[in-house]
């Protein structure tokens, strides 16, 4: 029997996540380097309509895990559920995105399964028939190339960023979907979920973000974020931040991106005034598109950035927010 690897895409209130495609697309090219095929699973209590939606894409097949326990979400529930799905289908490698809701349940998962877990991964290599992940230590100063000594199935995560979700490859038709329906004992949830938790009214997930706009210490005062808001808002984007504005107290801290915030993938990612401290450039070199605006032109920013503009922000983004508004309007 040919070795598998197993996607566990994330769904929430019947909602796909769209890291989940990143993830697909991970799984894609493992299964091109080593040769082992690819299967997809999705867990909830009605789960046809997202499976079906993964089942476009290249995979062999797609498992839809459902039983009334596991909506809400628990990590009880998934964790059985997806216990008892791996341990009938005995995958080579189990990958999952390296969200909120999975660092939740796999350790749990894994360790009931006598499993350690590979987490938080930004690559991988397949060296001399020997899968390794890359990892970043030390707030992304170092990389390290982490391999399993265990038995199979082997558990990775993958950080948000770390593959395109639109290099996921679609099907040349729909791959079959099987439903699954798990057993989970009276006993087994022993919790009972509240509302999902936010810090503040305006806390934002800015993983689901596709524009950012992004500000640093080159915008000076607190009042001139004003600039960028007008900026986000003319692009329809989300307004972040790097971490001393946060720490500033000018922005919420669910703004800010980074080793200690969010790590982010947007298709443009629009940098004002941002340096480019190795902590930031951490949770945004993601971005298919990156547009650095900055004085300095030795900035560590431009490194990374596709269009780089060296000249003072305040200049250059009012009528970059006129031309924007100007071309929405024609």
């Amino acid at each position: 029997m040919a070795d598998t690897i197993l996607v566990v895409v994330e769904q929430r209130e019947g909602k796909l996540n769209r890291v989940s495609w990143e993830t697909i697309a991970a799984g894609q090219s493992i299964g091109a380097a080593t040769g082992w095929s690819l299967e997809a699973g999705v867990v909830g209590a009605s789960v046809a309509g997202i499976a079906g939606e993964v089942a476009g894409k290249k995979v062999s097949k797609v498992y839809a895990l459902e039983s009334p326990k596991l909506e809400p979400y628990t990590p009880d529930a998934f964790a059985a559920a997806l216990q008892q799905l791996i341990t009938a289908k005995q995958p080579k490698l189990v990958l999952m995105p390296h969200t909120y809701q999975v660092r939740d349940f796999i350790p749990k998962l894994a360790t009931a399964m006598g499993r350690a877990v590979i987490s938080d991964c930004i690559g991988f290599k397949h060296e001399s028939g020997k899968l390794l992940f890359t990892r970043q230590m030390f707030q992304g100063k170092l990389a390290a190339d982490v391999g399993f000594n265990s038995d199979a199935p082997w558990f990775a995560t993958f950080q948000n960023g770390a593959f395109r979700g639109d290099q996921a490859e679609a099907g040349s038709s729909a791959a079959p979907v099987e439903t699954v329906k798990v057993e989970i004992g009276d006993g087994v949830v022993r919790n009972k979920p509240q509302e999902v938790f936010k810090e503040a009214k305006q806390a934002v997930d800015l993983t689901q973000a596709e524009i950012i706009v992004s500000v640093g210490r080159g915008i000076k005062e607190q009042k001139n974020i004003e600039i960028a808001k007008q900026l986000a808002d003319a692009l329809g984007a989300e307004l972040a931040a790097s971490r001393p504005i946060c720490d500033s107290g000018w922005l919420p801290m669910d703004r800010q991106i980074g080793s200690s915030g969010q790590t982010v993938a947007p298709k443009l990612y629009l940098a004002l005034g941002i340096s480019g401290a190795i902590q930031h450039i951490v949770g945004m070199k993601g971005s298919r598109t990156i547009i650095a605006v900055n004085k300095d032109s030795e900035a560590p920013i431009f490194e990374i950035a596709d269009y780089a503009v060296v000249g003072n922000l305040f200049d250059i983004v009012p009528p970059l927010i006129e031309e924007v508004k100007k071309a929405k309007a024609g």
